[in-house]
């Protein structure tokens, strides 16, 4: 089961620009010494008594004193502003972990990861977290983004394909109708025996990717998903 959230206090230990528009942060927990959470999981920030923003972890369970994390600060709202003005040495307080988008160790079935551009964050750290237990299981990953430059983490996700033969990953670009995450879904599988779906993006890819699995005989239940927008 996910951890059970707390209130927690971390110092900015760096910040690093990884596109135009993307921004990652590590912090340094204080109190707690370290925080115990599940790969894909997520902490809130509040912004006053009734707004709060979530983030996603980047980094893996196996390092709990410091948390990645990974944001498209485009929007420009108060989450955006917030992060954008992150600075080392800087405090910040939040509650987590969050979220039940998790691969629960007991789980057999084959994972097909679907990302939307930030909705890369929360897979990310599911698959390293398969990785560095050296757990070798055949998965799929579907990743588009706005363009090549702000497909973070391309290069760590080519690399794993290389190193794990049983990963597939299928980079995409936004404007290519042949290269829409629910057409490449409906080309890779067909056949959903033994399959379970975890998409994370928009509410619209989110949508045809489960419409296209459950028409290819994947229950409803078999598709998880973490909304960012």
């Amino acid at each position: 089961m996910p951890a059970r959230p707390v209130a927690c206090r971390a110092r900015v230990a760096a910040v690093r620009a990884l596109a135009p528009a993307i921004v990652e942060a590590d912090l340094d927990l204080v109190d707690p010494p370290a925080l115990e959470f599940e790969a894909g999981q997520w902490i809130s920030v509040p912004f006053g008594p009734r707004s709060v923003r979530a983030y996603s972890i980047a980094s893996t369970p196996r390092s709990p004193a410091t948390l990645t994390l990974c944001a498209d600060v485009a929007p420009g709202g108060p989450g955006s502003r917030w992060f954008r003005t992150l600075a080392p040495g800087a405090e910040v307080e939040f509650k987590g972990p969050l979220g039940g988008f998790v691969l629960p160790r007991a789980e057999t079935r084959r994972p097909l990861f679907v990302a939307e551009e930030i909705g890369i964050v929360p897979i990310r750290s599911i698959l390293a977290d398969l990785d560095e237990a050296g757990v070798e299981r055949p998965a799929t990953l579907i990743y588009q983004a706005r363009s090549a430059a702000e497909r973070v983490y391309d290069a760590e996700l080519r690399d794993l394909a290389r190193r794990r033969p049983a990963f597939a990953y299928h980079p995409l670009v936004r404007g290519c109708a042949d290269e829409r995450p629910e057409a490449l879904v409906a080309r890779l599988v067909t056949d959903v025996a033994g399959l379970v779906a975890y998409v994370a993006g928009g509410q619209g890819v989110i949508a045809r990717v489960r419409e296209v699995l459950m028409a290819r005989g994947l229950e409803r239940r078999a598709v998880r998903w973490e909304r960012f927008w």
